[in-house]
């Protein structure tokens, strides 16, 4: 069973990254303005304390939550994330995240084979609850959809980098 002591230091912070990258992907793929991007953050942290409370869930995605819920955990990943996109121009956000979700798919491949797909399919469910969680288009939130095309797309795009 992997957990933290499977990864390098180096390797668990990509880990640790990587649910925070999944949603990040998606809101960066079809940007949704302050109410949206609201909208999509409280999803990814819906998922994470869904995964909490869950007793079924795989162990590595447990241990991933505990630590990010500490606040050098927090910290440690909302530093990775920045690290991403610093000198990034905006339509490169995605792109960076897609190409540290494949490390991270190649992370875990590598050292946590028993658990990658679980954990690459947890990563799939929160850009999936990401792009559900705003409605695109539209005016007020009337007439628009709840996944967007651009969004989507850039759910393929995710899944093919998880190789999930």
């Amino acid at each position: 069973m992997a957990d933290k002591s499977s990864f390098s230091a180096d390797e668990w912070k990509k880990v640790l990254e990587s649910p925070l990258l999944a949603g990040f992907a998606v809101s960066a793929g079809d940007p949704s303005g302050l109410i949206g991007t609201l909208q999509e953050g409280f999803a990814s942290a819906k998922a994470l304390a869904a995964a909490k409370s869950d007793p079924k869930a795989d162990a590595l995605i447990k241990a991933v939550v505990n630590d990010l819920l500490t606040p050098e955990g927090r910290m440690a990943a909302r530093d990775g994330v920045k690290g991403v996109v610093d000198g990034a121009k905006v339509d490169e956000f995605k792109d960076r995240a897609l190409g540290e979700l494949r490390r991270t798919a190649s992370i875990l491949d590598s050292k946590a084979p028993n658990e990658s797909r679980a954990f690459k399919n947890w990563l799939n469910h929160i850009a999936n609850l990401v792009a559900e969680a705003g409605v695109e288009g539209g005016f007020l939130g009337f007439g628009g959809v709840k996944v967007s095309d651009a969004e989507r797309a850039t759910l393929a795009e995710i899944s093919t980098a998880l190789g999930a």
